[in-house]
């Protein structure tokens, strides 16, 4: 058994920042970092657009921030919260900058600022358009500087590690704690139990329970998942955020983000043969919300037959586009698209959870000494759908409430550990040693075919009554596969896709009325085309 004082569960923006914090007022502590993948592995590192924070004051201020977020989020996001996390972004931008991160500036050494769909002003800070990359590298070579921070890479949770404190109460969520983690270590092939005072989960997103998404291939949704089974409360499922503009491809599997500010920059969309349309859906077009961009080129692929739509940079100005979007005229170039000339294929791809584990303002889940931040959470800052770029502002703002509160509870100390009597070593005792790879990929790709076919974009009753109904029977098959089968990270990411697939399913059947970014066509009230704007 290994002992810690803080276990971290991931190793994006939420969880460097927050065990950064941790170390900067408490360098005695004990931090232990877990990571499945290579430690620079996650969502924070493929986020190309930039960070949402209100920084010129001159032409912006925090209402207009807390408006646009409200307004985006379908009204179902905690004005409180929206508040908070506007409120203190500056503050928590600085530390990014204090931490070594680097963002564009212009000549006159103000910030470079960038404009998405839903935003009202230009906002968004960027490090040219691997913003997410740039902060991932200054935030590791940070906490690579503390003493008490160990990372360890290759490392997956297999489950939480937990006791309920009233016999014949389990299901009663307020009687649960959190000793830790049971992990699989990938080099030796053994799971170890890893014990915690304080656990924070921050996981990322769940984009592969989808066939097409622009998550890295570790976004499979585990946090939500062992959250669930620890009986953690879990919400909000049903908001899945597909990003409008991912570069078509023949290939499943992750697929290469064309970021929103290219739009905010004038980029149009158009049908293949090079006709307009946003300006038959909303009256911001191009700069509408990404849930009203994405139904539209949804839309407009079912009524035409075409597998892609195209974005039109041939207007824009070169030199811009190429100091500004580096990373994605390289792409372009090396799938042979030359996008001045030629329109850019795009499609719409799983993106973005707006729901997951409840949270409160300190990042502090329903069971005691767990938190968790980020994508993995439902925190009451999104709503009903993610204003663009917000998703790194929330990571930070967070993972330092959750820092502090965990800094508060360590000095307290008051911690029972009795209970860890009572909670066995991992014991695989009685399974077979084998591996089914073939059956992991086959259940695997069924569960994503499903889910893309029938809990996609557009949804409706009987889509989802049928996608409940074959989601029972994917569980049931792969419960009984892993009985048999030796643990591995494949096998238990398979388990987890299953368990958020439920949830999806499940909270999306609870839903009476279309808000954000969940549209059943059977609840609509109006249809897709607007009839009362004006024509092109």
């Amino acid at each position: 058994m290994v002992k810690t004082d803080v276990l971290v569960i991931g190793s994006g923006i939420s969880g460097l920042s927050y065990a950064i914090k941790i170390s900067e007022k408490l360098p005695d502590t004990r931090i232990i970092i877990v990571t499945k993948a290579d430690e620079d592995e996650s969502n924070t590192k493929y986020a190309q657009g930039g960070l949402a924070v209100v920084t010129d004051f001159s032409k912006d201020n925090f209402e207009k921030h807390i408006e646009d977020t409200m307004r985006a989020g379908d009204g179902e996001n905690k004005r409180n919260i929206v508040e908070m996390v506007v409120k203190e972004g500056p503050d928590r931008f600085h530390e990014l900058i204090d931490w070594g991160t680097h963002f564009d500036k212009e000549k006159g050494g103000q910030y470079k600022l960038g404009r998405e769909g839903g935003h009202t002003e230009n906002r968004i800070v960027h490090h040219k358009d691997i913003t997410g990359f740039e902060i991932e590298r200054a935030l590791l070579e940070t906490a690579r500087k503390s003493p008490n921070i160990e990372i360890l890479d290759h490392h997956y949770v297999v489950d939480l590690i937990t006791q309920h404190h009233v016999p014949g109460k389990e299901n009663h969520y307020e009687d649960i704690s959190c000793y830790g983690a049971y992990i699989l270590d990938e080099k030796t092939k053994s799971v170890k139990r890893i014990t915690a005072k304080i656990t924070l989960v921050a996981t990322g997103g769940a984009g592969h329970v989808y066939k097409n998404t622009t998550n890295p291939i570790i976004a499979t949704g585990d946090g939500i998942a062992f959250v669930h089974r620890a009986r953690g409360k879990v919400s909000n499922m049903q908001y899945y955020q597909f990003h409008p503009t991912a570069m078509y491809s023949k290939h499943e599997g992750m697929l290469f983000l064309i970021s929103e500010a290219v739009r905010g920059d004038g980029a149009k969309l158009c049908t293949k043969d090079g006709k307009p349309f946003m300006h038959k859906y909303d009256e911001r077009e191009e700069l509408a919300s990404r849930d009203i961009v994405a139904r539209a080129i949804d839309n407009e692929m079912k009524i035409s037959g075409d597998d892609y739509v195209g974005l039109d940079c041939t207007h824009m100005d070169q030199q811009k586009f190429c100091e500004h979007f580096p990373n994605i005229y390289r792409k372009c170039l090396d799938e042979g698209i030359d996008p001045f000339r030629q329109l850019i294929p795009v499609v719409p791809a799983c993106h973005y959870l707006m729901g997951g584990i409840e949270i409160d303002r300190d990042g502090q889940s329903s069971i005691r000494n767990l938190f968790a931040v980020g994508e993995c959470t439902n925190s009451g800052l999104h709503g009903a759908n993610r204003l663009a770029s917000n998703s790194l502002l929330e990571g930070l703002v967070f993972g330092h409430n959750a820092a502090m509160k965990t800094v508060a509870l360590l000095q307290e100390n008051a911690f029972n550990f009795d209970d860890l009597k009572a909670i066995p070593e991992w014991n695989e005792e009685g399974m077979k040693v084998m591996e089914e790879k073939v059956m992991i990929k086959y259940f695997r790709r069924q569960l994503q075919e499903m889910m893309s076919d029938l809990v996609g974009i557009v949804r409706s009753n009987e889509r989802l009554d049928i996608a409940r109904r074959k989601q029972r029977e994917i569980f049931e098959a792969v419960t009984e596969l892993y009985k048999y089968s030796q643990i591995s990270p494949e096998l238990s990411e398979l388990r987890n896709l299953v368990n958020v697939s439920y949830l999806i399913i499940k909270h999306s059947l609870q839903m009476k009325e279309n808000k954000g970014a969940f549209y059943n066509k059977d609840l609509a009230n109006k249809p897709l085309i607007r009839t009362d704007l004006p024509k092109k």
